[in-house]
């Protein structure tokens, strides 16, 4: 009996030795790939991945109507010109007894005008120094001459008495605003190497779920020729070589499920790095995890420094407040239009300009003042006040999500060390009792279901070593992208406009 079981046993771990082929094989074929390790991966997606351009053109977008905003508190100078202005027709004249008539027009008209431009931020009005010129030739009318009409210099001033301060208000939102984009530049780029993380880990799974099959297959198939033989001695019953069956004909079905799942994943990351959809990939697992525990109070501090929601929160009252101002204020308006300059007309261009100068000043104030609206004014000015305290209870309501998804953040970061390690363990361990499993089956001392359920063991060990890692990366980048810290190295992540 003995003589037999050593047979068995060294026939067995013979054809069980063929895997260490197998796996030969495997780092030929990873030879030919592209090595593509974690933190690669994650400068190639903040570099060419789509989601990275995203972010980019966002922030680009922001900092151009960031540089709008400071443009417009300027002085502005603008060119106005009519050149020319052709009529040919006929137009309706009243004579000096009172009756009507058409009267032919011929005339050239050319006119420009050329102003210095400046909104006051206080009052949120608007001052001009104008110049201007006119010039008409009444073209073959007989008797008329040509006329020049000049403006030399005059300052108009525009006032909105009660009205909103469009200037005052964008002084306060749009620096809040750059601020938010910026801060969200540097949370979307740490999301772009969250999601790298997803589909790296997603085609890392893929991988060893294959390399397990493969494995299972193997194993199974000598395993097949073990029992058969083991059955042939009268070492094994009919049922248990059914099982092992079984099993290599479930290994055969996983190895095609998992070879779908990896190309479909390993294409879905090459596609994200901007590789070539069918690029062939080797992947490893990554092993420099530095671990730095954090408290809550310190990422809190952190994130209400750096993370764009908080921005995000203060834009977005104020956004309603000038909608509520802006209710109040269109109520009833009153505009001063106030003008001081000097005016010359004459027939030649130098006299236009010389001693004929005459004041040139207007002053009007406009006001319009509904007498019935029918509650109109009123409805809007609650409406706003019914958003504002929405706005309001909607960005408390965010806010306390906001803490609670911080704080279970940290916490599933700071266990995932020890959740690290014990995985790492088992994985060990399931690995040592699968191969111990397939010697002492092969003597035949542990049944088909034992040996089954080792296999299983070691499989969703390794699974759980990969999800381990996977989460780990996950939490840390996530960290990043709601701090803007590095945490390992103890500094900001921070963003050069100039190389953007």
């Amino acid at each position: 009996m003995k003589k037999y079981a050593l047979i068995l046993l060294a026939y067995g771990l013979t054809l069980l030795g063929g895997s260490d082929s197998a796996a030969k094989a495997q780092d030929i074929a990873d030879s030919e790939a592209v090595r593509l390790p974690l933190t690669e991966a994650i400068r190639m997606a903040r570099e060419h991945s789509v989601d990275a351009a995203v972010a980019l053109q966002e922030l680009r977008a922001a900092y151009w109507q960031w540089r709008t905003y400071r443009a417009e508190l300027l002085p502005g100078v603008n060119l106005t010109a009519t050149l020319p202005d052709y009529r040919r027709a006929y137009s309706l004249y009243q004579q000096p007894d009172g009756s009507y008539n058409f009267v032919r027009t011929n005339v050239l008209r050319t006119a420009g005008q050329v102003s210095i431009d400046q909104n006051i931020w206080l009052t949120g009005g608007k001052l001009s120094l104008v110049s201007s010129l006119e010039h008409i030739n009444p073209l073959g009318t007989q008797g008329a001459d040509k006329h020049f009409m000049s403006v030399p210099i005059s300052l108009t001033l525009s006032q909105p008495l009660f009205g909103l301060n469009e200037t005052k208000w964008s002084r306060r939102i749009e620096p809040v605003r750059y601020e938010e984009a910026r801060r969200r530049f540097v949370a979307g780029t740490e999301e772009v190497s969250v999601n790298c993380i997803e589909h790296y880990f997603s085609a890392l799974l893929a991988r060893e779920q294959l390399n397990n099959a493969e494995t299972n297959l193997h194993n199974t198939a000598k395993l097949v020729e073990v029992a058969r033989a083991k059955k042939k001695i009268g070492k094994l019953s009919e049922n248990e070589l059914r099982a092992v069956e079984i099993s290599h004909a479930s290994a055969s079905s996983a190895i095609l499920t998992s070879r779908t799942a990896l190309h479909g994943a390993e294409m879905a990351l090459c596609i994200f790095l901007g590789l070539q959809p069918d690029a062939r990939l080797a992947l490893s697992l990554p092993s420099n995890t530095t671990f730095v525990p954090v408290s809550y109070e310190q990422v809190m501090e952190l994130a209400r420094r750096n993370h764009p929601f908080v921005g995000e929160m203060k834009r977005r009252m104020l956004e309603a407040d000038r909608s509520l101002a802006r209710a109040k204020a269109e109520r009833f308006s009153v505009e001063l239009m106030a003008q001081i300059g000097y005016a010359g007309r004459a027939d030649n261009l130098p006299d236009a300009y010389g001693s004929r100068l005459q004041d040139n000043s207007s002053v009007s104030v406009g006001v319009r003042i509904p007498i019935v609206d029918w509650g109109r004014g009123r409805g809007r000015i609650r409406m706003a006040e019914s958003n504002r305290r929405l706005e309001e209870h909607r960005l408390r309501q965010e806010e306390e999500q906001w803490h609670r998804q911080i704080f279970l953040l940290v916490e599933h970061y700071n266990n995932q060390l020890q959740a690290l390690a014990l995985a790492q363990r088992t994985d060990s361990l399931a690995q040592a009792r699968y191969q111990t499993a397939v010697e002492t089956f092969t003597v035949g001392a542990i049944s088909a279901l034992d040996l089954t359920t080792a296999q299983d063991a070691k499989d969703a060990a390794r699974t759980s070593l990969v999800k381990a890692l996977h989460h780990y990366w996950s939490y840390y980048y996530n960290l990043r992208s709601l701090t803007a810290y590095d945490l390992v190295r103890n500094e900001e992540i921070a963003i050069n406009m100039e190389e953007i």
